[in-house]
């Protein structure tokens, strides 16, 4: 099975940047990340298909957020920037292998997740 470990969370400044990372023992099909705020449903936020490279964006993140992946390294990317307050929260990466959006019912193996503060 999949194993996924995120990192490069961090406290950051409102209008920072912050670059996420998602390691992976194998890619699936699909990888992406989701965002759960304090006292919040998780959502998704970004995704991508593995091979071709089709993304998937959140209206909320669009035009800050990018996904990306480097299927050599089988490492996955959310560079964040222009961030807001509402962005603070757990991200989480996770892999699905049929179809590719965000939606959270598309994936079926989930990391730990990493801390993301953004302050004033």
């Amino acid at each position: 099975q999949v194993q996924l470990v995120e990192s490069g969370g961090g406290s950051v400044q409102v209008g920072g940047s912050l670059r996420l990372s998602c390691a992976a023992s194998t890619f699936s099909y699909c990888m992406g990340w989701f965002h759960q705020a304090p006292g919040k449903e998780r959502e998704g936020v970004a995704a991508i298909t593995t091979a071709g490279g089709s993304t998937y964006y959140s209206t909320s993140v669009a035009g800050r957020f990018t996904i990306s992946r480097d299927n050599a390294n089988k490492t996955l990317y959310l560079q964040m920037n222009s961030l807001k307050p509402e962005d603070t929260g757990m991200y989480y990466c996770a892999a699905g292998h049929r179809r590719c959006s965000t939606y959270a019912e598309y994936f079926q193996l989930w990391g730990q997740g990493t801390q993301v503060t953004v302050s004033s």
